[in-house]
């Protein structure tokens, strides 16, 4: 993942991506260190995505600061919830609370915040949302 990472929301995204492709249990159950920014059009399943991310102010009277809003996905199509469930479960216990290096920025604070599992329309894709809050300020 080679971007400019001169925003605090860039430089979260590629310290998560990091964080995740090097993590065993998690490469383990997704067969592969499938994490990605765009998934391919072919992508295999089950796979992550970093989703959308919410970024506002957190500045205070002295402090710099950013809180961000950021959505993980989870794609499985393994015939049931228990694979999405098992791997929402994985990316929040490897996030949540993690002293991650930023870039040009210091992470406060990274906080898993709710996780919902449900089947796409597709009626086989079943999809995790992940979602995390995060409170960086510029070193």
């Amino acid at each position: 993942m080679s971007l400019p990472l001169d925003s605090p929301a860039l430089a979260l995204r590629a310290a998560i991506h990091a964080a995740l492709v090097t993590d065993a249990a998690l490469v383990a159950l997704l067969g592969a260190p499938r994490i990605h920014d765009v998934p391919p059009g072919d992508a295999d399943f089950p796979f992550v995505t970093l989703g959308e991310a919410v970024v506002a102010d957190w500045s205070t009277a002295t402090e710099a600061g950013t809180e961000q809003a950021l959505t993980l996905h989870v794609f499985s199509r393994s015939g049931g919830r228990a694979e999405a469930f098992a791997i929402a479960a994985r990316l929040q216990a490897v996030l949540h609370d993690a002293a991650l290096a930023l870039e040009g920025h210091r992470l406060a604070n990274l906080r898993a915040t709710t996780a919902e599992v449900r089947r796409e329309s597709d009626g086989r894709t079943f999809h995790a949302l992940v979602r995390f809050r995060a409170v960086t300020e510029p070193v």
